[in-house]
């Protein structure tokens, strides 16, 4: 799943609390609902429990299948004041987002108002140019799915250097805009010919928020909002605007070290601004709701047959591993016991997400850690599997 350390940002001033490497180390605790619904979790509590840890302080689960909801917790929601972490917290949702951005855009494939054939070039004129870059040669499809070549504009080195070091602490209140992002990925070269290859690059689903706003001329951010989150009642999801730095409650505090030094201490990144993100991982959300949304999805509720079948056609992440694919802003994972699960991973600042369900939605689990570390696999293993 491509979970990775994805964002952006620019020039501002902020001040983080630094927390000591061993202050994550503590006691579990666990938070369940759904009645005697958690004799049938035992397994994934135990997961979560045992993958707290120094590195990984909390995590929050929600899992739903036909007896219901199951909500619980383990580890530290706020490191500071030792509180627990909590079943029902909001968190950042980083590349969870591109699954939302893809519906909207197949919801619009499917009102003929575009097409997954269409070029990059026929909706955004000049824009994807420069260094061996041509917008006119990429489709739609390509963006979607990471064939596009388009070079990824968080690895540049100023990016990264920005973003994931403690250079952040200055600048995570800066505002970005979509056009810094794509100017930042064209300076450089493509990865590949369009179609050639796959690599995931944040640059295409900026670019997709915006086809969507040439489209309808609306915000990418009102279309999700009019499109999904409203009809499925989502009260807990947000596309927060770059005024919003916060999360809102409730929630717990989000840790992320921003140095590879051995004695690197572990900073409370919670407040940002989210357009360093934009449209390729910006949102905000809770369990309850991410699998409100994957189950609607996986049942058909929010595309027609033909669109969510092109969403679920996936090319592999990487050679040789046939265990996962990447579709159009959705991803497929097999378990440990062989089952084919759906949804998507992202990884943002202080938090790191899971949103995977059956084939069917019939059994669906989101997962969130307040860090940049957590062993989501062991959790999802440990619900799927039994072990």
């Amino acid at each position: 799943m491509a979970v990775r350390r994805r964002g952006l940002t620019g020039v501002a001033a902020g001040v983080a609390m630094a927390v000591t490497a061993g202050v994550f180390a503590g006691p579990a605790f666990a938070g369940e609902s759904g009645g005697g619904n958690g004799d049938r979790h035992r397994a994934t509590q135990r997961a979560m429990e045992a993958a707290v840890n120094d590195e990984a302080p909390g995590v929050t689960v929600q899992v739903k299948d036909r007896r219901g909801a199951w909500d619980s917790a383990a580890g530290i929601g706020d490191v500071q004041r030792q509180t627990p972490r909590g079943a029902h917290d909001h968190y950042r949702i980083g590349s969870i987002s591109k699954t939302f951005l893809s519906t909207v855009l197949l919801q619009l494939v499917a009102e003929g108002e575009l097409s997954l054939d269409d070029t990059v070039g026929r909706w955004l004129p000049g824009v994807v140019e420069g260094n061996g870059h041509d917008g006119d040669r990429i489709t739609v499809r390509r963006l979607l799915n990471h064939t596009s070549g388009i070079y990824d504009v968080l690895t540049d080195p100023g990016a990264q250097d920005t973003v994931f070091t403690e250079k952040f602490l200055a600048h995570r209140y800066d505002t970005w805009t979509p056009e810094q992002h794509v100017a930042i990925a064209m300076s450089h070269k493509p990865d590949f010919k369009p179609g050639k290859d796959w690599n995931y690059s944040n640059t295409n689903y900026i670019l997709a928020g915006m086809i969507i706003e040439k489209v309808t001329g609306e915000t990418y951010a009102d279309e999700i909002r009019r499109r999904i989150i409203e009809p499925l009642e989502l009260s807990g999801t947000s596309v927060p605007p770059s005024t919003e730095f916060g999360l809102p409650e409730p929630s717990s505090r989000a840790y992320m070290k921003l140095s590879k030094a051995p004695d690197a201490r572990a900073h409370d990144v919670t407040e940002l601004n989210p357009s360093m993100m934009g449209a390729s991982g910006g949102m905000i959300s809770n369990s309850a709701d991410l699998n409100v949304f994957n189950t609607a999805l996986l049942r058909g509720k929010l595309l027609p047959k033909k669109q969510l079948a092109e969403m679920k056609k996936t090319v592999p992440q990487e050679e040789g591993n046939d265990d996962e694919g990447y579709g159009l802003g959705l991803v497929s994972r097999t378990t440990k016991c062989g089952e084919v699960v759906w949804g998507n991973g992202g990884d943002v600042h202080g938090s790191t997400t899971m949103m995977l369900a059956s084939e069917n939605g019939r059994h669906a689990l989101a997962a969130n850690f307040n860090s940049m570390e957590g062993d989501l696999y062991a959790i999802l293993n440990a619900e799927f599997c039994g072990k």
